[in-house]
């Protein structure tokens, strides 16, 4: 048995254990941390949405003398004006994108292109992309999002209960808002392929959410009846007993997606590879970490805060504090430790004072 198995074997018996749901602060503070900068790389840079959400012209070509400096003086003796991106792609892909032109400034700037670079006007590769047909596809890509949450929203709250479908929700927030902020923190585009990368993650992370959940279900289905753990406690040991197995999952689903990012991206060039294999890398590994460390500590909290939930956490602290002769007070709960110390104390004076008996001296 390998170590990690093994690992797993004591994760999940209960015979070794990580504090998770009771370090929760810890784990909302560094998504807190990671948030502000993805909100602060948001509100500095923005988004750099692709020519297909902001309409705009693309020419693309592919030369052995492929150079940006080419590419930037090709644009200036084309005469448009226009804010203009040259960018290299791999090793002979030159790609211009432009604001919308006109068919003159169109033109222009393919014969300027095929002049600097030597190749013929037929090499050259554009697409035109009109500003309402990119509002469009926004509008559209929007509205999947919205209806996806909704979707999920509803199931989870007819398969589980509500409160896990609020915690599961959070947590896909919690994905989208890092992923997005990344995004705009690298300055990748943000493509069509992009967009189906986010809602590839977003099933990803509800995925191993919900076999977390399922697990928190299983542990807690009779946990007022029996009395032995709190709901906290019972929610720590599912996401010790899963975690093992979402790490593995996880890295057998990242190594092939670090693959096509680093070396399809970054050595072949491919540009929609690069930003669909972006936001899958980011959403992976965000999704695993939200599913264990965010989702079910909120679900735990929001637990905690019913009548049943604290009545039978006060249950379980009277009777550890009972099989350890300690007096335990529950987040100030000042009642029960009242009956807890009462309980000593009464205990302690029906013993009494322990009588030696006395010797008789002998004569």
């Amino acid at each position: 048995m390998s170590r990690l198995s093994g690992m797993g074997g004591r994760l999940y018996r209960g015979e070794k254990s990580f504090n998770i749901i009771g370090n929760r602060r810890r784990f909302y503070a560094l998504s807190g941390i990671v948030i502000l900068i993805s909100a602060i790389s948001l509100s500095v840079q923005g988004l750099h949405l692709g020519i297909e959400f902001k309409g705009g012209s693309q020419f693309t070509l592919s030369t052995p003398d492929a150079s940006v400096l080419l590419g930037q003086k090709a644009v200036a003796d084309s005469g448009v004006t226009s804010e203009t991106i040259v960018q290299k792609i791999g090793t002979n892909k030159i790609q211009i994108t432009t604001k919308v032109l006109s068919n003159a400034e169109n033109d222009a700037m393919e014969n300027a292109i095929a002049k600097d670079f030597k190749i013929a006007i037929g090499n050259i590769n554009v697409m035109s992309i009109g500003p309402s047909w990119g509002k469009d596809i926004t509008h559209k890509a929007i509205e999947a999002l919205i209806g996806f949450l909704l979707v999920v929203m509803l199931y989870l709250g007819l398969a589980f209960e509500p409160k896990m479908a609020q915690a599961a929700i959070i947590a896909v927030i919690h994905d989208i808002f890092i992923t997005v902020g990344i995004y705009a923190l690298v300055g990748f585009d943000v493509t069509p392929a992009t967009v189906i990368g986010f809602l590839t993650i977003l099933g990803y992370s509800l995925y191993d959410t919900v076999v977390v959940f399922d697990k928190v279900r299983e542990n807690t289905r009779s946990i007022t009846s029996t009395g032995k753990y709190t709901y906290s406690q019972a929610a720590n040991l599912a996401v010790n007993q899963t975690l093992v197995r979402s790490f593995n999952t996880s890295l057998i689903a990242l190594l092939p997606v670090a693959s096509i990012l680093f070396v399809g991206a970054g050595l072949l060039g491919a540009g929609t590879l690069k930003d669909l294999s972006l936001a899958l890398f980011i959403g992976l590994a965000t999704g695993t970490y939200s599913s264990i460390f965010i989702a079910t500590p909120i679900l735990a909290s929001l637990r905690e805060r019913e009548p049943a939930m604290q009545a039978l956490a006060r249950r379980v602290a009277l009777r550890g504090s009972q099989a350890t002769g300690e007096p335990v007070v529950i987040k100030g709960d000042a009642e029960i430790a009242n009956i807890v110390t009462s309980t000593h104390s009464k205990e302690n004076r029906a013993r009494g004072p322990r009588n030696q008996p006395k010797r008789r001296s002998r004569r």
